[in-house]
């Protein structure tokens, strides 16, 4: 069955860095776009980014501060979160997108909180 697990999250100072991990399996990864969603307290969900094809799509929020990668080899998407902001926190997702305009499948989440 298709399992999407979620690591990397953590307590960090503004301006400080995280790397997301999100480990695929039971279903052909490479033929997927995937994408990161994330929910920030009290709120709903918000688009982060997506790693499609050859070509990766960023919110405007993140753009330029996050990096989506992935290895396919390892079934492993990533996201690399430079600069971190309060308004960051958030629980991260992981997703595996169906249709372009559907998320079929989803992870555990994992929590990033930004915070002095």
């Amino acid at each position: 069955q298709v399992q999407l697990v979620e690591s990397g999250g953590g307590l960090v100072q503004p301006g400080g860095s995280l790397r997301l991990s999100c480990a695929a399996s039971g279903f052909a990864f490479s033929s997927y776009t995937m994408s990161w969603v994330r929910q920030a307290p009290g709120k709903g969900l918000e688009w982060v980014s997506d790693f499609k094809g050859e070509s990766t799509y960023y919110s405007d929020s993140v753009k330029g501060r996050f990096t989506i990668s992935r290895d396919n080899a390892k079934l492993t998407l990533y996201l690399q979160m430079n600069n971190l902001k309060p308004e960051d926190t958030a629980v991260y997702y992981c997703a595996r997108r169906g249709t372009p305009y559907d998320m079929d499948y989803w992870g555990q989440g994992t929590q990033v909180t930004v915070s002095s």
